[in-house]
């Protein structure tokens, strides 16, 4: 079973909002996205540890967004003004009044990263590789957010007797006609509307979802491999947060998959394990195919990663910080992560 939910849920503009404040942060920096890895920084000299403080800004950030009002709260080792938190806020959640808060980090927290790359925050952190089932549901979220750019939730039940493994799987897989739950609800579309584009979805995805399907004509409106569907239950709907409040990592199932945390993903920097460890867990996961634990407490200058066939791989926090980095580089920023999460379309 799997739930997501598309970049316009209110959860996912708070998360949106949060991702672009962490990303100013590392704009203000003064080194956004700099081609010169933290990692090679001499944190041994005064001048390789001020230029890791530049290049790594403190930040954390809670957003509650919701009929007309959001409320930022920010706690950084930048400074922050309205002036530049709203147009943020006024570019992913419309006209709004903004309520902020910035104040600067803890001194004690602040201290914690002098002279060396140390855990921000105590955590559990376990990442597994996204499902057949998950990357599917997320392939169709994306699908339709790409038709309807506006508030979406969708559910997918067991689909099938067996689950391919991470990528690939069996070369057949037979659908359980009676078990299997498909749920839409998309606003601002109609029902036939959604059922329509589900079925181009499968016509051109179908040896993808259902690789033992040959006979494309049997897809129709009824989604026949669907046993129970449900596609906008209550009816046509808007959405937004006029009708539901958002807040930052309320979605890290939809984010994570099987993955688990104790914190959240979003509205932090890199030097939060939440944000680090959780990503570095999630890419060793997709590249092993096995699950990988990790803990960290707060001060902690190395992190050891669990495998779930036993091996164990001790690594610097610096390093974890590194991978971590280079990944959201790779996806775009903080802001465009948090549009998906870990289980990207």
């Amino acid at each position: 079973m799997f739930e997501k939910v598309n970049p316009c849920h209110p959860d996912k503009v708070a998360d949106r909002i949060a991702g672009a404040v962490v990303d100013l942060g590392y704009a203000k920096s003064k080194n956004r996205w700099s081609n010169e890895s933290s990692a090679k920084l001499d944190l041994s000299t005064a001048e390789g540890r001020q230029r890791w403080a530049q290049a790594n800004p403190k930040v954390a950030v809670e957003v509650l967004l919701g009929h007309g009002k959001a409320t930022v709260m920010i706690e950084s080792s930048e400074d922050f003004r309205e002036v530049e938190i709203e147009p943020i806020v006024r570019r992913l959640a419309g006209d709004v009044t903004l309520d902020l808060h910035a104040v600067r980090q803890d001194a004690l927290l602040a201290g914690n990263q002098e002279g060396a790359v140390r855990c921000g925050d105590n955590g559990i952190f376990r990442g597994c590789a996204p499902t057949y089932e998950q990357k599917v549901l997320t392939a169709m979220a994306a699908s339709i957010y790409e038709r309807w750019p506006y508030d979406g939730k969708y559910i997918i039940g067991q689909a099938y007797d067996k689950w391919p493994n991470f990528d690939g799987g069996p070369d057949i897989m037979e659908p359980i006609l009676g078990g299997h739950e498909l749920t839409i609800c998309q606003s601002h579309a109609k029902k036939q509307e959604i059922k329509d584009l589900l079925c181009e979805f499968f016509r051109k995805n179908g040896a993808i979802v259902l690789p033992s399907f040959d006979d494309r004509a049997q897809i129709d409106d009824d989604l026949y491999f669907f046993s129970d569907k449900r596609i906008n239950p209550l009816g046509e709907w808007t959405g937004g947060p006029d009708v539901d409040c958002g807040a930052v990592n309320r979605k890290l199932g939809s984010d994570m998959g099987e993955g688990v945390t104790g914190g959240g993903l979003h509205g932090k920097d890199l030097s939060k394990g939440d944000v680090s460890i959780n990503i570095a867990c999630y890419l060793k996961a997709v590249q092993s195919g096995q699950t990988v634990t990790a803990c960290c407490s707060i001060g902690d200058e190395q992190v050891t990663f669990v495998y779930a066939g036993g091996k164990t791989e001790t690594e610097t926090f610096r390093d974890v910080v590194e991978m971590a980095r280079l990944y959201i580089l790779t996806v775009g920023g903080f802001e465009k992560f948090s549009e998906w999460g870990l289980v990207r379309p």
